[in-house]
């Protein structure tokens, strides 16, 4: 009897040390009636946002096509001040919940898979999209987040959220911020850690996405993941989508995109249609007359056939020799 009385007490002991650890794994925040019903009709949308400042027309969308539900935000870093600012500039919605997740445990949890079954928008934080991909990929969660968007609501995210969102992403997975100098010179290096095979998303399959564009000079490097990717895939329609700071585009369930931004920046869209001549192990890409076409406040990107209405500007980019350069087709801003 005691031997028995000893092992029932050993396993609640198990029991809680296992919650315990499972919560250790990840941080939860809530604001609002988590518990109350969500909304009555969610509709499908992206958000995609190159990071910086949030952009309030386009969460306002966000949480339109949301119901004005249930939002969950998704982190690897920080905490739940993500709350104020969600409401601040989406307007209310019925509860936010955030999860920062601290290793690939928690996506597995079934508190955590219940929370993301229950949301009616799910909005990607910024910070090192390497964890995202570490914590998430192959795991219950990424399950549940392709569900999720299978199911009619939206997603979205912004930086390193963003970078997972493309039916190919940058993982970022040697822990370094790859430049644009440094990719064209080896374009096949091992700093160029692309990722397979995680989220699904309408429209996206042969897309790969890049945030904080203009001001960090990320077009060489998104010319590059194009080119690889058409290379190693055999696939001539991958797309690069890049997207300003302080901007976020939001596709509808029709596949139309507008743009919204808070100091005139772009999206910028690579679409060659055709394979770089010149890739190589340790050798410069050569990639010539690349289409850039880019996407402002008056734009529509259509992502069923890859088409723009009223685009900013037409570019072409060359590589070559390690050094990328850009031509205006028509009168277009610098660089």
């Amino acid at each position: 009897m005691r031997k028995r009385l000893l092992g029932c007490v050993l396993a609640l002991v198990a029991i809680a040390l296992g919650r315990t650890a499972a919560a250790a794994s990840y941080d939860y925040y809530a604001t609002g009636d988590t518990h109350g019903g969500g909304a009555t009709t969610t509709t499908p949308g992206l958000l995609l946002m190159g990071g910086g400042d949030w952009v309030k027309p386009a969460f306002k969308w966000f949480a339109a096509q949301a119901g004005h539900g249930h939002i969950v935000i998704l982190r690897a870093m920080g905490g739940g001040e993500l709350h104020d600012d969600f409401t601040a500039v989406a307007g209310p919605v019925r509860s936010i919940e955030t999860l920062v997740f601290h290793s690939r445990e928690a996506a597995s949890d079934p508190r955590v898979l219940e929370i993301i079954r229950r949301a009616d928008g799910i909005f990607l934080g910024g910070g090192d999209q390497s964890n995202y991909v570490r914590y998430w990929q192959g795991t219950p969660l990424n399950t549940a987040l392709n569900a999720h968007v299978r199911a009619g609501k939206p997603i979205g995210g912004t930086s390193a959220g963003l970078a997972i969102l493309g039916g190919y992403s940058y993982g970022s997975m040697d822990g370094d911020s790859l430049q644009s100098p440094k990719a064209l010179r080896d374009p096949l290096g091992p700093g160029v850690t692309l990722v397979r095979d995680f989220l699904h998303l309408p429209y996206l399959a042969n897309v790969i996405t890049d945030s904080h564009f203009g001001v960090r000079e990320r077009l060489g490097r998104l010319v590059v993941f194009v080119a690889r990717l058409s290379f190693e895939e055999h696939n001539p329609e991958i797309v690069g989508l890049g997207i300003d700071e302080d901007a976020a585009l939001c596709i509808d369930a029709q596949g139309l995109a507008r743009l919204y931004t808070i100091n005139g920046g772009y999206a910028w869209m690579l679409r060659p249609q055709r394979m770089a001549e010149l890739i190589s192990p340790g050798k410069p890409l050569g990639f010539k007359d690349v289409p850039i076409t880019g996407i402002g406040t008056s734009s529509i990107l259509d992502l069923k056939r890859f088409t723009v209405d009223k685009p900013a500007f037409h570019w072409i980019a060359s590589a070559a020799d390690g050094v990328l350069t850009v031509h205006p087709a028509v009168d277009a801003p610098a660089l």
